[in-house]
C-alpha cells in the first residue's frame, strides 16, 4: 500500500485565491487516499467542498473556483437553511461586501447569479430575498380556500409529520436553538397576561417555525413555511377566534409551553407527545366553534324568518 498525503497546498492555494472563508471548507482527511491492485486511485474520504463530496483522481486538473461562484453558494446556502428568510431585505451593498469580507464586484456577480436563479429581487430600495414560496403558496390559498375539507385535512397532515419533526427538534436542537424558543415561549407569556389574541396567535406560529427550524432538516422546513404562511391568512381556520373562545388560550398556552420545554429538555418522546396532544385538542376545539357557528346562524335564520312568511293574520 502506497501512502499518499492530501493536497493541503492546493487546498490552501484555493483558499487564498478566494480570499474569504465563504462556502468552501477544505478539512484533512481522516484516511489516506491508496492505491489499490487495480492501480486506479480511489478518495476513502473526499474533500468536503461547500455542501458537495466529490471523489477524485490525483491526475484530474485542479480548476479554479470563481468568487463570485463561492459568494452565491454561500448566500443561496443561507437561503436554504432558513438563515435568510422569503421578503427579507439584505443590508446595503457596501455593507454586506464588508461583512462578507469581499470586493463590491464580486459580490454583484454573485448576487446576480442567484438573480437568475429566482432566489433575490433587486429593485430601487434594495435586495430581498425573493418570495419564491409565494408561487406555491398563493395559489394554494385560493385553492383551498373556499373548500370545507381543509381544515380537518390540514390537522391529519400536521399529526402526520409534526410530532416527529418537534421529536427530531428535540434531538438536534443546539443552544442557539433553545434560546430563541425559550424567548418565544416569554413573548407567549406575556401576549397571554395581556389578554392579546392578534400577539398570542402571531407568537403561536412563530414558536412552530423556531421547532420546524430545530429539526434542522430544510425540506420540512420549506413545507412547513408554506403551511405557516396559510396560517397566517386564516386559510385554514381564525388563529384569532380561536385564542377569543373562553379558556382556550390558556390551554393553549400550557401547551405550547409543554412542546417547548420537552424540546429544551431534550426530550424527543415528550415532545412528540406534547405535539400530538397540541394539534388534536386544537382541530376539536376548530370543530366545537364551527359547530356552534353553524347553530348561532341557524338560531338567526329562525329568528328573520318572519321576512319570508306571510303574517296569516293578514290574508
Amino acid at each position: 500500500m502506497i501512502l499518499v498525503r492530501p493536497l493541503s497546498l492546493a487546498a490552501e492555494c484555493l483558499c487564498n485565491m478566494t480570499k474569504t472563508y465563504l462556502a468552501i471548507s477544505f478539512y484533512q482527511m481522516p484516511e489516506p487516499l491508496f492505491i489499490p491492485p487495480s492501480g486506479k486511485w480511489v478518495v476513502k474520504s473526499p474533500y468536503q467542498i461547500g455542501n458537495a463530496h466529490k471523489a477524485f483522481k490525483l491526475t484530474d486538473p485542479i480548476r479554479s473556483v470563481r468568487l463570485a461562484d463561492t459568494i452565491a453558494a454561500h448566500i443561496q446556502t443561507m437561503i436554504l437553511e432558513g438563515v435568510l428568510r422569503p421578503g427579507e431585505k439584505l443590508i446595503a451593498e457596501r455593507d454586506l461586501a464588508e461583512t462578507l469580507g469581499v470586493s463590491r464586484p464580486s459580490l454583484r456577480d454573485g448576487m446576480a447569479i442567484l438573480e437568475e436563479k429566482g432566489l433575490l429581487i433587486t429593485t430601487r430600495s434594495g435586495t430581498h430575498v425573493a418570495r419564491f414560496l409565494n408561487r406555491l403558496a398563493d395559489p394554494l390559498a385560493a385553492l383551498l380556500a373556499d373548500d370545507e375539507r381543509v381544515a380537518a385535512d390540514y390537522f391529519e397532515y400536521r399529526l402526520t409529520v409534526e410530532p416527529q419533526t418537534t421529536a427530531y427538534a428535540a434531538s438536534r436542537a443546539n443552544e442557539t436553538d433553545r434560546a430563541s424558543i425559550n424567548a418565544c415561549l416569554e413573548r407567549m407569556r406575556i401576549a397571554n397576561r395581556s389578554n392579546n389574541p392578534a400577539d398570542e396567535a402571531e407568537c403561536d406560529v412563530t414558536l412552530h417555525s423556531l421547532i420546524y427550524d430545530a429539526a434542522h432538516n430544510v425540506l420540512l422546513l420549506h413545507i412547513m413555511s408554506v403551511l405557516a404562511e396559510l396560517m397566517r391568512k386564516n386559510i385554514f381556520y381564525n388563529r384569532e377566534t380561536l385564542y377569543r373562545r373562553t379558556g382556550v388560550s390558556e390551554m393553549l398556552l400550557a401547551q405550547h409551553l409543554a412542546i417547548g420545554h420537552a424540546v429544551i429538555a431534550g426530550d424527543p418522546k415528550a415532545a412528540e407527545h406534547a405535539a400530538a396532544e397540541h394539534i388534536r385538542f386544537t382541530r376539536d376545539t376548530i370543530a366545537e366553534i364551527r359547530l356552534d357557528e353553524l347553530r348561532q346562524a341557524t338560531s338567526l335564520r329562525r329568528l328573520e324568518r318572519r321576512d319570508l312568511v306571510s303574517d296569516p293574520k293578514k290574508t
